[in-house]
């Protein structure tokens, strides 16, 4: 879990003042809210010079059958327990389950994070 800085509350309940304003690695970032469409890649910076590939769409997802990973097209978003207004808006997070080409499947990677949509099909 990332770090947040120091709380603003003591052990004993009593506030502490802020000593300065956030530095450049404490800052946070807005979600990336993966859609469903035509494939669309953002590289953005992370700490120590390293890069992340976030989707902003997407219409793949490499999805694990019992035969081997497929590449399968996404249709839409059937349930995501994250936010039920994401269905409606067909975002895909960590866990959503998707309607793809092979069935339903349910989705193990971090789409914002790694560029990619990995899912395993869902035996409900």
């Amino acid at each position: 879990m990332k770090d947040q800085g120091r709380s603003p509350k003591k052990r004993t309940g009593g506030r502490r003042r802020t000593v300065r304003k956030k530095r450049l690695h404490e800052l946070g970032h807005s979600p990336t809210e993966t859609r469903v469409g035509e494939t669309s890649l953002k590289v953005v910076e992370a700490r120590g010079g390293e890069t992340k590939v976030r989707a902003l769409s997407t219409d793949s997802a490499n999805v694990a059958t019992d035969d081997g990973v497929v590449t399968a097209t996404i249709e839409n978003v059937i349930e995501n327990s994250a936010n039920p207004n994401y269905v409606r808006r067909n975002i895909i997070t960590k866990g959503a389950i998707i309607e793809t080409a092979e069935g339903r499947a349910r989705v193990t990677s971090r789409p914002g994070q790694s560029g990619q949509v990995n899912a395993v099909l869902d035996s409900n």
